[in-house]
């Protein structure tokens, strides 16, 4: 079965992106977790995203189109990427999202993938 991790940090956390000092262990743990779930087999893809405020939000409203540029609404955390895993079941999917880097300082969020319809 297919489930997307949403990986949601904090501003704190994305801020160590950039940050000289805490930027090689972000990467580096993020990179370790990715090259672990590749090498498990079970990634099908994913990405990391660009922060919040490269977003733009889009909302039809009586047919009209309205374009807001940053995100939807203000959180405490951002989603800051996302893969989808093809495991036996929904425990092994709360495992891999246990061992992310963002679990411990922001949230994952776990989806069952719809399944194309058949027509």
């Amino acid at each position: 079965m297919q489930y997307v991790l949403l990986f949601l940090e904090s501003s704190e956390e994305r801020a160590k992106r950039n940050d000289p000092a805490a930027a090689g262990p972000y990467w580096g743990s993020w990179s370790a977790y990715m090259g672990a779930i590749a090498k498990a087999g079970v990634m099908v893809g994913g990405n990391g995203l660009q922060p919040p405020e490269t977003a733009t939000t889009l909302r039809i409203a009586n047919g009209t189109r309205h374009v807001v540029d940053g995100p939807f609404a203000d959180t405490k955390e951002a989603l800051g990427g996302y893969v989808v895993l093809d495991v036996a079941d929904l425990d092994a999917a709360l495992e891999w999202a246990s061992r992310a880097p963002c679990a411990s300082g922001g949230s994952v969020e776990i989806r069952p993938v719809m399944a194309p319809s058949a027509g």
